[in-house]
């Protein structure tokens, strides 16, 4: 690789270091390239950016953005998944895949710059998709008006009843 084209993608990496909500950082070696090419199918559907970089060229691109931790994950293999779109995606997909492909191995990553180790990874993988979180907010706050209109209602169905009790009395 010449060196403009090293420069090119230590600012590629710059920048998705920066833009990035989390990144997981992984070692991929054991993986044959039917198993690589299913974690990358995986990947881009879930909307998360995938990488294999050379370690020098990563470490260089941690130090533009300051993140000096993310050296010590830099060694051997190195694939960095990139949730630009949302935190949880990457963490989720590599952790699934790496039940499966037990020769995929999780070295740590970053969420919102701060690092994160494997343990921190695998519980964020556990963090139910934003869809369904969304819909349980929306629940709870729908409950407390439900239960209003179920009250209101109860008042309004017993006046009706007593109404219709003297009604039939009368009659």
């Amino acid at each position: 690789m010449a060196r403009p084209e090293k420069e090119a993608l230590v600012q590629e990496l710059t920048v998705k270091f920066t833009d990035s909500k989390s990144i997981v950082i992984a070692n991929y070696l054991g993986l044959n390239v039917a198993d690589m090419t299913e974690l990358r199918k995986q990947l881009r559907e879930a909307g998360v950016e995938f990488k294999v970089v050379k370690n020098t060229l990563a470490s260089l691109a941690a130090d533009n953005v300051e993140m000096d931790f993310m050296k010590d994950y830099f060694n051997g293999p190195t694939a960095i998944a990139f949730g630009v779109e949302d935190a949880v995606s990457p963490a989720k997909v590599l952790v699934d895949f790496a039940e499966e492909h037990e020769v995929l191995e999780i070295k740590g990553g970053a969420l919102d710059g701060t690092q994160i180790n494997v343990e921190k990874v695998k519980s964020l993988a556990k963090i139910p998709p934003k869809e369904q979180l969304l819909a349980q907010v929306f629940a709870g706050m729908k409950a407390p008006i439900t239960g209003l209109v179920n009250v209101l209602q109860g008042n309004t169905r017993g006046l009706v009843q007593v109404l219709n009790q003297i009604k039939e009395q009368k009659a």
